[in-house]
């Protein structure tokens, strides 16, 4: 049985991954947002995304003062 391989880089904040020399995609935590056959075609998109900045969980409270 063979291992998985994983390929993973970071552009914008974004991940840019390949599994299995499979097809590219790029993500967020929760989002995949596209797929290329080529890792140069991946970071190109990554690169032209706004950068991506994951938000914070907690809500911020603003409390009347």
């Amino acid at each position: 049985m063979s291992m998985p391989m994983l390929n993973k880089m970071h552009m914008n904040g974004y991940d840019v991954l390949s599994v299995n020399n499979g097809p590219w995609r790029v993500c967020t935590q929760g989002d995949r947002l596209a797929s290329f056959a080529s890792k140069e075609e991946a970071l190109a998109y990554a690169a032209a995304l706004p950068g991506y900045k994951k938000r914070s969980t907690r809500a911020k409270s603003h409390t009347a003062q």
